[in-house]
């Protein structure tokens, strides 16, 4: 079920306002710009950022790869900078799997086949062909910027009234590499702005090989105040790379600042597995 419509109403009479309306919005937007570029947008983007200690949300989810459609629901717990913790459900509400997210491990336990999965980033990074670590991942799931990625190539425009920030080969700041395997490079990467409260309302990260390009693209709509803040409740993502797919996320809760537990206990019984 897509919950996320599109409904378009154009009448003659609002024509000639629309049209000087979006002529004097471009100018207003433009300004800033040209006189202070790319850094004023990020101290913009930094200041409108959601802050959290511990973050939990109900969801649902519609998924769909290929032909194929599933739809279910979901928990979402967080500790920042910490843990992640994921459980999602089909409409009987019987948990079916559970994922716990650390800085460097990702564990998965499918409830139905009776399996689990236990590995570093490489499992997801994989499956998508991309390369996201744990603060990439927590960024996504409440609208934020990545932390600890330089900021000084970007270049600023105007793309369809909103800012949009580009850039290519984003590094990892040196101080937050472990390991050569933390050490990841964003290839290509686009952020688009809402003009008038700075949050982000798309992410792009492309990777261009040839032959193929692979693209994770991330929308984010009907943002709602949480604890005095901003926060997406529904976003959209897409995946193509080896496989395509597409995710549909409505929050229908959101609170800040509780303490949360983090259960995951593998058993005896279930089998260890290498995929999903």
């Amino acid at each position: 079920m897509n919950k996320i419509k599109h409904q378009i109403i154009i009448s003659s009479v609002f024509v000639a306002f629309i049209i000087a309306s979006c002529s004097h919005s471009r100018k207003i937007i433009k300004a800033p710009i040209k006189e202070q570029g790319q850094d004023y947008l990020f101290r913009k983007l930094k200041k409108n950022e959601f802050c959290f200690n511990t973050l939990y949300a109900k969801f649902s989810v519609d998924y769909k790869e290929d032909k194929s459609k599933y739809s279910f629901n979901g928990q979402l717990r967080i500790k920042k900078d910490s843990v992640i913790w994921l459980s999602f459900s089909p409409a009987l509400g019987i948990e079916a799997v559970r994922l716990l997210i650390t800085q460097d491990t990702i564990k998965f336990l499918n409830r139905i086949d009776k399996n689990y999965i236990v590995s570093d980033f490489s499992f997801i990074n994989d499956y998508i062909n991309n390369a996201l670590d744990f603060n990439m991942i927590q960024s996504l799931l409440i609208g934020n910027d990545f932390d600890h990625y330089d900021n000084k190539h970007f270049k600023a425009s105007i793309d369809n009234k909103r800012y949009k920030l580009s850039t290519i080969k984003r590094h990892k700041i040196k101080k937050y590499i472990k390991d050569n395997k933390s050490n990841f490079v964003i290839p290509v990467q686009h952020i688009w702005l809402n003009p008038k409260n700075f949050k982000i309302e798309k992410i792009d990260i492309k990777e261009i090989a040839k032959g193929k390009d692979k693209k994770f693209s991330i929308k984010y709509f009907n943002k709602k105040p949480v604890n005095n803040q901003l926060f997406p409740f529904s976003y959209k993502i897409e995946i193509n790379a080896e496989k395509k797919f597409k995710i549909y996320i409505d929050h229908k809760k959101v609170s800040v600042g509780k303490s949360l537990k983090f259960p995951f206990r593998i058993p005896k019984k279930y089998n260890k597995s290498n995929c999903f």
